[in-house]
Formats: C-alpha cells, structure tokens, sequence
C-alpha cells in the first residue's frame, strides 16, 4: 500500500481493508512498516510498548513469525512497528542486502496467509524500498486532486525502477480513489482522467469521506467494528469483494467451505 503523498488514507485503508477480508474468512497479515505506528495503534496496540516489532525482524534479531501479534477480535494478524522503526531504517543503511530483508522474513510465513498487505511510509527510503521489494504489486489510494495525479506518475516511475532493479514481478495491482466527494467537480474530473488512463486497474468501489472512517482509528479498531452500517465500513467491505474477485476467488464457494 504506497503512496508517496501523505494523507490519502494509505493506513485506513490498510486497516479496514484488512478486517474486511478476514470477515470474508481470508487469512490476512498487515505489515505496519511506518515509523509513526499508524497502523499499529489504529489496530489498538500500543507502540510504545511492543516486546518484538518489525524493527528487529529487518535488523535480523527476531524472526518474523515471533513478532506477529493476533487481533482477535478484527479477525486477522498483524507485524507492528513503533519509534524505533527510524533506527532500522539507519541500521540498515551500510547493510549488505538491505533492499530484501522483509522479503526473507516473510519467506518462513508467506504460505500461511492468503493476503499480505505492507503498510509504507509517504517517502522513498530505505523501508519503502523493502516493501516493493517484497511485494507482488502496489495497491495505490489517492484523492482525486489535481496534484495527486503528478504524484502518481513519480510513485509509478519508482515502481518501474524497481521492477528493473531487484523485483521484475512487481506491478500496479490497482488505483483505489479515497475521501470522494461526488459534489465536488474537480474530483469527479480526476476521477474520470484516471478512469481514461488505467482503465479496469482503477477499482469500481470508491471510498467516500466519512466521519466513522476517521473515529475508528481513536478507538483502536476498523471501521466495521466501529459503526458496521456507516458509508467508509461498508465501502471497504465492497473493496474486499472486488479484491477477491480479481484474485479469481469466488466468495460463494469459500463461504459454503
């Protein structure tokens, strides 16, 4: 999940798209790999007390199964990050190999889940790269915004850069537009630019500002667990159904397995 703008709802998304494939009886892992802890918290762990995070996994001092935290109750498992996630990120800068240490971690553990979803941060560093690295392909949230658009021709250069570089089957899974507000003109203009452009790689499930979506995260928990019938629950229940369609999965059969 990258963008490297902030604040288009990398972590929302990460969140809540998650309890909603774990409500579909996917297994799920987030891999928080923000530095802020976003993703942790809004999960309802502290990052400031974790015993093992992701920080030691890339520095090569736990392994990543012993980091791995079960969120009972939102239904799928997280790898947590906390402050000193900044230290590995400059551990790891004269390191030998840098660029794949998440993907060897999760070499052990890659078979036990169905989705795996990295939460990164909003710049090209090091963590972002070991993302991209690790990854099968690059879930982008945006605002249809005039500037997000010059913002998604960089993230997709990195991506291709990266492709070349070290992960030739890294791609752009898909485009999934946040915070819409159909009122506004501009967003509906970017909208269709987007549409014009990336045709059926831009999800048909749009995600809609919405009050719930911004609460949940205070109280430690997705969307659908906070108000289950508001508007940003329901759409990321949509995005998973979508999801798990394009994977070629039928949601009929694995709900009668």
């Amino acid at each position: 999940m990258a963008n490297q703008k902030g604040g288009v709802g990398k972590t929302t998304t990460c969140v809540n798209l998650c309890a909603s494939l774990a409500a579909t009886r996917r297994r799920v892992l987030l891999v928080d790999l923000d530095p802020q802890g976003n993703a942790t918290m809004g999960c309802g762990l502290d990052k400031r007390d974790l015993p093992v995070s992701v920080c030691e996994v890339l520095l090569g001092e736990a392994r990543a199964g012993d980091a791995i935290v079960d969120l009972e109750q939102a239904g799928f498992h997280i790898l947590p990050a906390g402050p000193d996630l900044t230290a590995a990120e400059v551990g790891l800068i004269n390191e030998a190999g840098r660029e794949s240490r998440l993907r060897d971690a999760l070499k052990a553990i890659h078979d036990r889940y169905d989705y795996i979803f990295i939460d990164c941060p909003p710049a090209l560093n090091i963590l972002t790269v070991n993302a991209l690295t690790a990854a099968e392909g690059v879930l982008i949230p945006m605002q249809c915004e005039y500037y997000a658009l010059e913002g998604l021709s960089a993230l997709i250069g990195t991506v291709e850069q990266i492709a070349a570089a070290v992960n030739p089957q890294l791609k752009i899974e898909g485009i999934l537009r946040t915070m819409f507000d159909p009122r506004n003109n501009l967003s509906n203009e970017v909208s269709s630019q987007l549409i014009m452009h990336f045709g059926d790689r831009v999800y048909s499930t749009v995600i809609p500002r919405n009050v719930r979506l911004a609460e949940a995260p205070s109280y430690g928990m997705p969307a659908m667990y906070y108000d289950k019938n508001s508007r940003g629950a329901l759409a990321y229940l949509a995005l998973a159904g979508e999801i798990n369609r394009r994977a070629g999965d039928d949601p009929a059969a694995r709900a009668t397995a």
